[in-house]
């Protein structure tokens, strides 16, 4: 956390390297987790997503025609045995638009960026101090047995409160941004659940061991991964960051 905000801060290259870095590491997983090895689709993925993280930051749209090459590329690269190659195109999408979307809006201002990440944390936050205190139903048994509809309800407040906070501190639409978050706490929600849905198709518990205690960069970031696209959408709907939003 204390380096994601030390890299939101400064903005420029030093974003795009953490970004960057992010990228190869979660290439790298999904290749592990779809494929069971990390071979020449892995590689080209984590190169390409990686060069379309830097161009994000010099031409956006080469970017994401670069993003959408390398999707198209995927089913020609690689052995494939029992697992389908269009693992690998989703995969393509998967790490390539969330990067895409979060060097596009530091650029737009490191308080978008902010309110993005704290809100992603705040739900989790929310969604497990409310799931263990209350716990109730569970919201998708099947898929993250430890999930709760009390959770959900938790996180979406969380998310709420910052949104709230930082309408305040940004002289912005307090109400509208506490709505937003909490539509977005359903989205990152919803990420959690994607993810934890391929893990269970393909038995497995993490997407690596690489944080110790934590699973892998995908069981971190599968909240953001969902939630930044859709915060770019709508900024580009707003017509810029959230200091445009006054």
């Amino acid at each position: 956390m204390p380096v994601a905000v030390a890299a939101v801060w400064v903005g420029g290259w030093a974003f795009v390297a953490l970004v960057v870095l992010a990228v190869v590491l979660l290439s790298w997983e999904w290749s592990r987790l779809c494929l069971g090895q990390f071979g020449t689709d892995g590689v080209f993925l984590a190169l390409m997503s990686g060069l379309a993280a830097v161009l994000g930051h010099v031409v956006p749209y080469a970017a994401f025609l670069l993003v959408g090459l390398t999707a198209l590329a995927m089913p020609w690269l690689g052995r494939w045995s029992t697992r389908s190659p269009l693992w690998m195109v989703v995969g393509a999408f998967y790490v390539g638009l969330p990067s895409l979307a979060l060097i596009w809006l530091r650029d737009q201002g490191r308080d978008t960026v902010f309110w993005l990440l704290f809100l992603v944390w705040a739900t989790d936050i929310g969604a497990y101090a409310a799931g263990r205190a209350i716990g109730g139903p569970k919201l998708a048994p099947r898929i993250s047995p430890k999930k709760t509809w009390a959770g959900l309800a938790g996180g979406m407040v969380s998310a709420a409160l910052v949104g709230y906070a930082t309408g305040l501190l940004d002289d912005g639409p307090a109400g509208l941004l506490a709505g937003l978050s909490a539509l977005l706490a359903v989205v990152a929600q919803a990420g959690d659940l994607a993810e934890s849905w391929v893990k269970r198709h393909f038995g497995v518990k993490d997407s690596s061991g690489i944080i110790p205690g934590h699973g892998g960069v995908l069981d971190r970031l599968d909240g953001l991964l969902a939630t930044a696209p859709v915060v770019a959408v709508v900024c580009l709907a707003m017509g810029g960051g959230l200091s445009l939003w006054r």
